[in-house]
């Protein structure tokens, strides 16, 4: 069996880069680890994956460290949305790091959830390092729309701190 799970990740991992969302599939999320990244399983795979588009406030890694404000929230939406239930994942590729995390799009019953997060303000646009196939104009307009109405983190007004800023404020060694 070991051999045939082998099989099934490769063959993934081959769809995953090519270009255009080439991979879709049906998982379960069995893990929410922050407000951009997540655990989903079949009986035979499990896969990693960033939300493509989206870069979620922080959550501390270590004790004594801060959370960035938000972060709690984005990872309690996404958890309370999709954990232990069946989503489509749409991959574009692979992160460039040796665990290889998918990057992709994950859908609930039709709903695209990365967009989601952004409209509801848990999340701003990741505009660099994108998958040339990726819309981001979807992701831009509802960026504009939740800090226009000061949805979730957008409410900070000038305290509001990008979560690309804060890692590098706070010295976290993890991924963009």
């Amino acid at each position: 069996m070991k051999v045939w799970i082998r099989a099934i990740f490769l063959v993934v991992l081959v769809l995953v880069q090519t270009s255009g969302p080439a991979f879709a599939g049906r998982f379960r999320v069995t893990k929410v680890y922050d407000g951009d990244t997540l655990k989903a399983e079949t009986p035979d795979l499990v896969i990693y994956v960033m939300l493509v588009g989206i870069d979620a406030p922080e959550i501390a890694q270590r004790s004594g460290q801060p959370d960035q404000p938000f972060g709690r929230e984005a990872k309690k939406f996404l958890s309370d949305l999709l954990l232990n239930r069946t989503v489509v994942v749409e991959g574009y590729g692979t992160l460039p790091y040796p665990d290889k995390d998918l990057i992709g799009v994950i859908y609930l019953r039709g709903r695209n959830i990365n967009l989601e997060m952004v409209k509801r303000g848990l999340a701003e646009v990741q505009r660099e390092n994108l998958p040339d196939e990726f819309d981001i104009r979807p992701y831009l307009a509802a960026e504009a729309e939740a800090k226009a109405a000061g949805r979730g983190m957008w409410a900070l007004g000038d305290k509001y701190v990008s979560p690309a800023v804060w890692r590098r404020t706070h010295q976290w060694n993890c991924r963009p």
